[in-house]
């Protein structure tokens, strides 16, 4: 069974980086799974199972973690004692939010208009954004900068819901064109 006590990257046995190769670790969770996987261990007790059932959870939770760029980052900061979620700190760049705001208002005309093309081409800006900060971020993580991590993150973070909103609303109108 595993040590419930071991960061996600040492239940992975992987180094505790922002930069990872996501070939080992989706390996390393094939093969963690296959000896934790509660149909291993049917056949014995209660306290067994139980066990089982919570190493698949943690593995899975663990996995999940580590393969989310925002979630990895976050994690690798709370593993030095950095909250990234802070509530009260909301703070992010007035250029960046500006630059999300414009995004939306965009989005929104495109959606409005059906123009699927605008869409996906702002999907597009948003996935390339977030590409540079993660390659910022593993500069910054990996180099020890956990400070100007910090804020990097919450940036990633905003994007991804940008990303995610903009998915949304391309599902929308791409029903109403087919409708």
């Amino acid at each position: 069974m595993i040590d419930f006590s071991r960061n996600h990257f040492d239940l992975f046995g992987l180094p505790a980086r922002f930069r990872l190769d996501p070939v080992q670790l989706d390996g390393a969770f094939r093969r963690l799974q296959s000896e934790v996987h509660p149909d291993r261990h049917a056949a014995g007790g209660d306290a067994d199972k139980r066990l089982a059932l919570q190493a698949s959870a943690q593995v899975n939770a663990a996995y999940g973690t580590l393969k989310d760029p925002v979630s990895r980052a976050e994690y690798l900061l709370a593993l030095h004692g950095i909250d990234a979620r802070d509530e009260t700190d909301t703070r992010l760049p007035l250029d960046f939010l500006e630059r999300q705001l414009e995004r939306r208002e965009e989005a929104d005309d495109a959606a409005a208009q059906r123009d699927l093309r605008t869409l996906s081409a702002i999907q597009q800006q948003v996935r390339e954004e977030s590409a540079e900060l993660e390659a910022v971020l593993a500069t910054l993580l990996d180099g020890d900068d956990r400070t100007a991590a910090r804020e990097r993150v919450r940036e990633l973070r905003f994007l991804s819901k940008v990303a995610e909103d903009l998915r949304a609303l391309e599902a929308r109108v791409d029903e109403a064109v087919e409708d």
